[in-house]
């Protein structure tokens, strides 16, 4: 077995197996275990999924969300012990794997068209 083979099947034992089914443009739920001194509590971090990268071990969702009129994005390691759990609250159509662009809207224009159930990139919809 060469070298490349034999990383990939450790690291396959250390894969999240609990992960929800998740896209770019969903609104989740980060619930990160923060450690200060001997506590440790859990922090909820609502936001929209903007990047997702890498895969297997490696792979980093960017997650950003509106504080105060301005805009914060934090990447998680998704495979990271710190990340006690995500939930999906409000998934959404996007036509792009990075959403970037959201980064320059404000207001209205920043929100994403809902998708329905059951319905998957169904010409016509939203024409009368």
């Amino acid at each position: 077995m060469d070298t490349q083979a034999v990383i990939e099947s450790i690291n396959k034992d250390q894969l999240k197996s609990d992960l929800p089914r998740f896209d770019v443009g969903d609104t989740i739920d980060v619930h990160y275990r923060i450690i200060e001194g001997e506590k440790e509590r859990i922090q909820v971090f609502q936001g929209v999924l903007i990047s997702r990268r890498g895969r297997d071990m490696n792979e980093m969702i960017m997650v950003r969300r509106i504080v105060a009129d301005s805009g914060v994005e934090r990447t998680f390691p998704l495979n990271s012990p710190r990340i006690a759990k995500i939930e999906v609250v409000r998934r959404a159509d996007a036509r792009r794997a990075k959403l970037y662009f959201l980064r320059d809207r404000q207001g209205r224009k920043r929100r994403l068209r809902d998708r329905r159930r059951g319905l998957k990139h169904v010409a016509g919809l939203g024409k009368a």
